[in-house]
């Protein structure tokens, strides 16, 4: 293929999706030595303001943007990752997954008074599950309420005063900063970010998924294999096994994330029921084996595409996954994950 033919990324059309395709196509450039050209995609998660849990959580975003993939429209997608279902779609790779940024939750408030004493009665958006049971468990006094739509609008309604407070991911006001924005996304607003140990976050957040065809030309798939770092992927591996192991969909609220260093994984995953007496939270830690090893086997496979989904570094990753996702079922998640499920009246 010639290398003036542009690379089409295929995107949704929000300032945060448009922002984070842009930091991809940028490097993509630099790895391909082409011209990458981004394709606007609407995808119903766009255009229909219902709550995520009504209209099917996760993969309401990636539905659309797959069918055009797929139809040729586009030569690879980028999502964020938290946005996916934890099954691969047929005909399709995560070719890679680039460095992920800052992992944490922010609550964005006007005058920067922390979650903790918010005062009673204070209103906070969001329209997550786990975040709305974080957000009680933090402070009781306070009231979640229901939120879509994009950074902007949700920023704007704490600016407005229609609400004291929303939770957003700290990864999305640092991608859309980063994609060249003349003042920062906050605008005055202050941002508290909200610490891991105690507040994980959703499986995969803060990481993107560059996503092609399993039959995409070699050349494209070993492009977008220089935009993977090996220990991103590991980590979410392991976070998405977990949440594929306790069958958690969209009204399960659940935490989870891994971070490593050196040899090491330490896990942190709640399941948070509907009184926090109910939470069950598990902290792991664990060895990832011969890192050396497991990272030459990761990296020889990935230029291929779907052959580093099966290497060494990732089946280890899916192993620690099960076990936790097993550790929490016994331990009372299976309730949760059985009452969240349940239809309600």
């Amino acid at each position: 293929m010639s290398t003036t033919t542009p690379i089409r990324l295929g995107t949704r059309r929000s300032r945060l999706a448009m922002a984070q395709s842009g930091l991809v196509a940028r490097a993509l450039e630099r790895a391909s030595g082409r011209p990458v050209e981004l394709v606007q995609i609407t995808s119903e998660g766009d255009t229909n303001r219902a709550s995520l849990a009504s209209l099917g959580g996760a993969g309401v975003f990636a539905t659309r943007l797959r069918e055009a993939l797929l139809a040729d429209e586009c030569d690879l997608l980028v999502h964020s990752l938290k946005d996916l279902p934890v099954d691969q779609a047929p005909g399709l790779v995560t070719a890679a997954v680039p460095a992920r940024v800052d992992a944490r939750d922010v609550v964005i408030t006007r005058d920067g008074t922390s979650l903790d004493v918010l005062p009673a009665g204070s209103v906070v958006g969001t329209g997550s599950p786990r975040r709305i049971a974080q957000v009680r468990r933090v402070n009781p006094k306070v009231r979640a309420q229901d939120l879509r739509g994009n950074i902007d609008s949700r920023m704007g309604r704490v600016r407005d005063g229609e609400l004291d407070a929303v939770v957003l991911a700290a990864a999305g006001l640092v991608r859309v900063d980063a994609g060249g924005s003349d003042e920062s996304t906050l605008g005055g607003l202050h941002a508290e970010p909200r610490g891991l140990a105690q507040w994980p976050t959703a499986a995969g957040q803060a990481a993107l998924a560059v996503e092609t065809r399993c039959d995409a030309d070699p050349d494209l798939l070993a492009a977008i294999a220089e935009l993977d770092a090996p220990f991103t992927r590991f980590a979410v591996t392991l976070e998405r096994a977990v949440l594929g192991g306790i069958e958690a969909g969209c009204h399960a609220p659940v935490g989870v994330h891994a971070d490593v260093a050196g040899d090491t994984v330490r896990v942190r995953a709640s399941v948070y029921g509907d009184d926090p007496h109910d939470d069950v939270t598990l902290d792991h830690s664990a060895r990832m084996g011969s890192v050396e090893s497991l990272i030459e086997g990761y990296i020889q496979g990935r230029g291929s595409g779907a052959a580093a989904d099966s290497s060494g570094l990732v089946a280890r990753a899916r192993e620690i996954g099960s076990d936790l996702a097993r550790r929490l079922l016994e331990n009372g998640a299976a309730d949760i994950v059985t009452r969240e499920a349940s239809p309600t009246s």
